[in-house]
């Protein structure tokens, strides 16, 4: 079940919601939340239900002997880590770690070719994030299992995160109200998002499927380099709306239950380096591995040397985390590789920034290489990518390519990309801004024309739904 799907909007969530508001206990609403969550997640994929029980189950225990064996924590941290991890490895890495070893000792071991539980990486570093917490203070753990199942299972951000750390909404568990401006809040949030996913992601990752998926393959003959240059502004804008849609749909639903998850995104493609990238780039996953592996590696405090490869590393880490493939490595390690340029200076981004032409330099270069290596994380293997930059920096325009381009640039499609565009920068936030200044309540008429705007919106993504097919969000596969 997706967020965008018709049983999710019409069945699943009118029917929580409405039980939810029903109810006026928290703990019964608390369990009600919990049961709605296994079931979303059974609808998804019910033979993993008890994965993701044991996987709450082994996170409850470690926490609990945490609070209560403390001559024992660094032991029982080590086993909690251990058996996260190797849940995560034995069901997402298994096929990768033995292909890779035969081929490289000529081997034949059969492959296991074990389905992927949806989700698993968003809630395995959930999992891990309490109990490291718990361990560094016990007062961060807790003794109620229901209050754990449902930080875990939480289904607005099962599936796809945001990543969200236990003391940040133990709180929330416990008490919290939901007023009708914060149910208004959290549908137009939650409409949003919609519309970001299926009006917008939908309609240029097709082009982008087209390009990656016929185009590199030879299928229209040779590759034609606008259309590689298509499929890359495409898939980059994909990504973007595609999961941030998701986020603020995560967000929004959360809202209507009376919880504040933190923003995830905040116009990414704003950025001026690669550093500032990944403030702004999901934004719980870098903060996880900055607080759980960057500082406890050292950080930036034992050298520059020593800065580099710790970057390395997280970010190694980030790419495989994304997936089981070479791709997602070298994608992580790009971007690791010029985090740490920029850190020294060989990419000199800060003395860059002190002036206007500057500032434009830096957003063009971040935004070029974000779109490159976002190019290598779409491709689907090694070869495939070695072959799109071929194309993409030494290719030509062919007259099949023409016809193509002809066929696919719409004016709605075209459309679309101008105002994925436009819509991805930095341009929105300034207008909020002097639209509602901070600390400034919004007034009665912006809020009607909010409201009527996320009416239409939601009616176009119903229409664009009916008659389209099914779409899943590019990180259910993560």
């Amino acid at each position: 079940m997706v967020f965008s799907s018709p049983i999710f909007l019409f069945v699943f969530l009118p029917a929580v919601f409405l039980l939810y508001r029903l109810c006026r206990n928290l703990r019964v609403q608390n369990a009600l939340l919990a049961f709605a969550s296994l079931l979303f997640y059974a609808f998804g994929q019910l033979r993993y239900v008890p994965l993701f029980l044991l996987s709450v189950c082994i996170n409850y225990l470690s926490g609990l002997l945490l609070q209560t064996r403390r001559e024992q924590r660094r032991l029982i941290l080590t086993l909690a880590v251990i058996l996260n991890l190797g849940i995560l490895a034995v069901f997402k890495y298994s096929d990768f770690l033995l292909s890779n070893l035969n081929l490289l000792l000529g081997t034949k071991l059969p492959l296991p070719g074990i389905l992927l539980p949806i989700g698993i990486s968003f809630f395995t570093f959930q999992g891990m994030s309490y109990v490291i917490d718990t361990y560094r203070d016990p007062e961060n753990g807790t003794r109620d299992f229901l209050k754990l199942l449902l930080y875990l299972a939480f289904f607005p951000q099962l599936i796809a995160g945001p990543i969200v750390k236990y003391h940040d909404i133990s709180g929330q568990i416990d008490d919290r109200t939901c007023t009708p401006e914060e149910t208004a809040a959290g549908i137009r949030r939650f409409v949003r998002g919609l519309a970001k996913k299926v009006l917008i992601a939908d309609s240029v990752g097709y082009l982008a499927d087209i390009v990656f998926s016929d185009c590199l393959h030879g299928v229209y003959g040779t590759p034609d380099i606008r259309l590689m240059w298509l499929g890359v502004l495409c898939y980059t804008l994909q990504i973007y709306y595609d999961f941030s849609g998701y986020s603020d749909m995560a967000i929004g639903l959360g809202r209507m239950f009376g919880f504040r998850f933190r923003e995830n995104f905040l116009f990414p493609y704003g950025a001026s380096s690669i550093r500032d990238f990944w403030r702004r780039w999901h934004i719980s996953l870098s903060s996880w591995f900055r607080e759980y592996l960057y500082i406890p590696l050292g950080g930036n405090r034992k050298g520059r040397l020593r800065t580099a490869l710790n970057k390395l590393l997280v970010f190694f880490c980030t790419g495989i985390w994304h997936g089981a493939n070479w791709t997602f490595v070298l994608w992580g390690l790009g971007h690791g590789l010029l985090a740490s340029l920029e850190d020294s200076g060989l990419i000199p981004v800060e003395k860059l920034r002190r002036s206007a032409a500057g500032r434009l330099l830096c957003r063009v270069y971040t935004l070029l290489a974000v779109a490159l290596l976002f190019a290598i994380f779409r491709a689907d293997n090694l070869l495939d990518a070695w072959c799109l930059f071929a194309a993409l920096f030494g290719g030509s325009a062919t007259a099949a390519g023409s016809l193509l381009l002809a066929r696919l640039l719409t004016p709605a499609s075209v459309f679309v990309l101008v105002l994925a565009i436009l819509l991805a920068g930095n341009g929105v936030p300034r207008l909020c801004a002097r639209l509602r200044p901070d600390g400034v309540e919004a007034s009665p008429a912006l809020l009607t024309a909010a409201s009527l705007l996320s009416l239409l919106l939601l009616l176009l993504s119903i229409f664009s739904l009916a008659k389209g097919g099914f779409h899943p969000f590019i990180y259910f596969q993560f």
